[in-house]
């Protein structure tokens, strides 16, 4: 007989994706379990029999994963994002004692997909580590039709909505789990503040963004666009050499105004998820002043991307995954951290002024052959935060955790996984 599956789960994405998860696994016959290490932790899994508080001093968590571990008879972890101090010490364990660990983040391919990947993702990936003919040679064992998503977003407001949930809840029962450490260097209530506050804003960011838009689109310059990311982001964090934005943007600004050409601009545009936590805007000003190209650059606050990538010249990001809609349109890409995308066949390799200067164009087929692989493997259709997208996701994933061989692997063996198409489309 085979294995009993026995899955631990730790923190999961903001909202009620987890716990439907873990209900899904049960009814499939594996046994769940949930660590909960805060009080948001605790609102969004629904029940009693399977929760498991942790309320110890942080610096007693790996004994504690090892000795549930052994309890439950533990064969499977799952968890969102690996870099997180309780989830990097858990990984590194569950390593060691042979457990499989299924690793769930924003998807690679955004918005209509999500990423699942076992042992690490981002800068942890398997994919880091692949080349471009190595997944071509596993595409030959494939001849699915991958759909392309319309280009609309998808669900923000869901997501702004549980991310604001979740920090109130947090802060609610602070006192139930007062040696909670979080990961993110923000008090809490500044952080429940700042979400809600940008709930409340959207009309308001709204109109500005459309403004900023519209002077850009009807500036008549040429312009190249950088794409942010939130500071606080595992993947900024960890996998960049950036301890602040505000040193990636001084880096982008002086390249800016050393090489490119003095009637052309650059536009700063801000995670969709941007709450305000760093004055970015007023940071970019004061490094236009000091390098004398005010006039010359703009700051767009979130929105769509696909607007101003129409026009763009080049694209500039840390390790965003928003880089792979720059790809997508052979626009010529400069990264700066590790990112599963940041293949020398379509990321530049120049200094950043001959970038701006003279930029040499990625290889689209290559990147074409990129993305159809990530397709079929580790990008999932469907979503953490809607009800549609969790319900479209959950017909997916449960399947792909309980196989035996993780997506890369069984693609490159010639096993079909269970691909749908996106939410737009089967609607």
């Amino acid at each position: 007989m085979p294995q009993a599956r026995r899955f631990l789960f730790l923190q999961g994405p903001h909202g009620p994706f987890f716990f439907r998860l873990g209900v899904m696994l049960e009814r499939a016959g594996a046994e769940v379990w949930r660590v909960g290490f805060n009080g948001g932790d605790r609102a969004f899994w629904f029940a009693f029999h399977n929760y498991i508080p942790f309320r110890d001093d942080p610096g007693t968590w790996p004994d504690t994963f090892r000795r549930l571990v052994a309890e439950k008879g533990i064969t499977d972890i799952a968890l969102y994002g690996d870099v997180r101090p309780v989830h990097a010490e858990a990984v590194a364990i569950a390593r060691d004692l042979g457990l499989t660990v299924h690793v769930f983040e924003e998807g690679y391919m955004r918005p209509y997909w999500v990423t699942y990947e076992r042992g690490g993702s981002n800068g942890h990936s398997r994919l880091m580590d692949m080349t471009i003919r190595e997944m071509r040679h596993a595409l030959e064992m494939s001849d699915l039709d991958v759909p392309e998503p319309p280009a609309r977003w998808g669900d923000m407001k869901s997501h702004m909505l549980y991310g604001a949930l979740y920090h109130w809840f947090l802060l609610f029962r602070s006192l139930e789990y007062r040696n909670f450490r979080r990961h993110r260097d923000l008090p809490v209530l500044a952080e429940a503040l700042l979400y809600t506050r940008r709930l409340i804003l959207m009309p308001f960011v709204a109109l500005d963004r459309m403004l900023a838009t519209a002077r850009i689109r009807l500036g008549g310059f040429p312009y190249h666009l950088v794409l942010m990311q939130l500071e606080h982001d595992a993947s900024f964090r960890a996998h960049s050499p950036f301890t602040r934005m505000e040193e990636f943007v001084a880096l982008v600004v002086k390249g800016f105004a050393t090489g490119a050409p003095r009637h052309h601009h650059l536009v700063f545009k801000a995670h969709p998820l941007e709450t305000g936590r760093a004055p970015l805007r007023r940071i970019i000003r004061r490094l236009a002043r000091e390098h004398g190209v005010t006039g010359r650059v703009h700051y767009v606050r979130g929105g769509k991307l696909a607007r101003l990538l129409d026009h763009a010249r080049t694209a500039v990001t840390v390790n965003s995954t928003a880089a792979q809609q720059v790809l997508w349109r052979a626009i010529p890409l400069k990264v700066f951290g590790r990112a599963v995308y940041s293949k020398p066949e379509f990321v530049s390799a120049q200094p950043l002024p001959e970038f701006f200067a003279q930029p040499l164009r990625p290889d689209a087929r290559a990147y074409k052959d990129y993305r159809r692989f990530l397709l079929e493997t580790s990008q999932v259709a469907g979503s953490f935060y809607s009800g549609v997208g969790r319900r479209q996701l959950l017909r997916q994933v449960v399947d792909m955790m309980l196989a035996e061989e993780d997506p890369y692997d069984a693609l490159k063996a010639g096993k079909a996984g269970p691909r749908q198409r996106p939410l737009s489309v089967v609607q």
